[in-house]
């Protein structure tokens, strides 16, 4: 099987199933159009299937070659934990981390836990990107991410899945709201007022969106802003109601005229867990990293 393909032919495939595109993916791996072309059609040649179709706009994977992307990124994912390992027993441990989370765990937990790691681990990198936990658990699945932190235990997916802690979404309002008083509130029933939120980039964001889109309700924040802080000065101001961490609130509340409301949705408490393909196989310092992460959430 080797004679028929390499690691060349596997990134290239998975460059031009990124792009859409046979002329930027032969760019990206470094190869004529006529080089990368040629590739192709011998790849499709040897397994007697087409992997991309062809149009005017470009290229789209083929059922066959949506497999062929999905393990390429396996096999070169775990080439570079190859590469990791080896790495340790040479001139110290040097690699890479990739990692996704939510918006709770990277802006509560990750800073502190972070500035431990890498003190520890000079050269390791960490790449840490905030997405949506079915995102998060399909990027983990297919290689292009290490480590993820997702709310529950997503089926349909080989993964280890590591109990991390918990993840509770409270309401916040002014403290002269007409919501302020009940001891909790659904979300339905919030969603004829005023929200301020996070940015379009935040998972939390989508996540309250697909939530409200779930009940039959058009949902839009009033106001977006950049981090938890301000979005609990916009509160007190009165420009409207949030949804937030319950650790974000009552870090707020002893110092704002604000008021925490529990979310009776069974969604506004989740158990959040740490995902990754095979604990085993990772390379030490990501392991290592796991490691911290558990730890820290048993002690705060």
């Amino acid at each position: 099987m080797a004679n028929h393909f390499d690691l060349t032919d596997l990134q290239l495939i998975v460059n031009i199933g990124d792009a859409s595109s046979l002329t930027r993916g032969a760019e990206k791996s470094h190869l004529s159009l006529p080089a990368a072309s040629n590739r192709v059609k011998n790849l499709e040649e040897h397994f007697g299937t087409r992997l991309f179709h062809r149009n005017s706009q470009g290229v789209t994977l083929t059922p066959s070659g949506e497999a062929f992307l999905r393990h390429a990124k396996l096999v070169l994912r775990q080439i570079e934990h190859l590469r990791g390992d080896i790495h340790e027993y040479s001139r110290g441990i040097k690699g890479q981390i990739r990692m996704l989370a939510n918006t709770t765990a990277m802006t509560e937990s990750m800073p502190a836990v972070l500035s431990r790691y890498l003190a520890a681990h000079p050269d390791v990198t960490v790449e840490l990107r905030e997405r949506l936990s079915y995102m998060i658990v399909k990027a983990v699945a297919e290689g292009a991410a290490d480590i993820g932190l997702v709310a529950g235990q997503p089926a349909g997916f080989e993964l280890e899945f590591i109990p991390y802690r918990e993840d509770k979404l409270v309401l916040v309002t002014p403290t002269a709201h007409p919501l302020a008083g009940p001891n909790s509130v659904a979300f339905a029933d919030t969603l004829s007022y005023d929200y301020v939120g996070l940015s379009e980039w935040s998972a939390i964001h989508a996540f309250l969106i697909q939530n409200a889109d779930r009940l039959g309700h058009l949902f839009r924040f009033r106001v977006e802003v950049s981090n938890f802080e301000t979005v609990c000065r916009m509160i007190e101001a009165g420009v409207g109601i949030g949804v937030v961490p319950d650790r974000v609130a009552r870090r707020y509340v002893k110092n704002l005229n604000i008021q925490i409301v529990q979310l009776s949705d069974e969604w506004a408490l989740r158990n959040l867990h740490v995902c990754v393909r095979n604990m085993k196989e990772l390379p030490g310092f990501t392991r290592d990293f796991v490691t911290m992460l558990i730890e820290d959430a048993k002690t705060n």
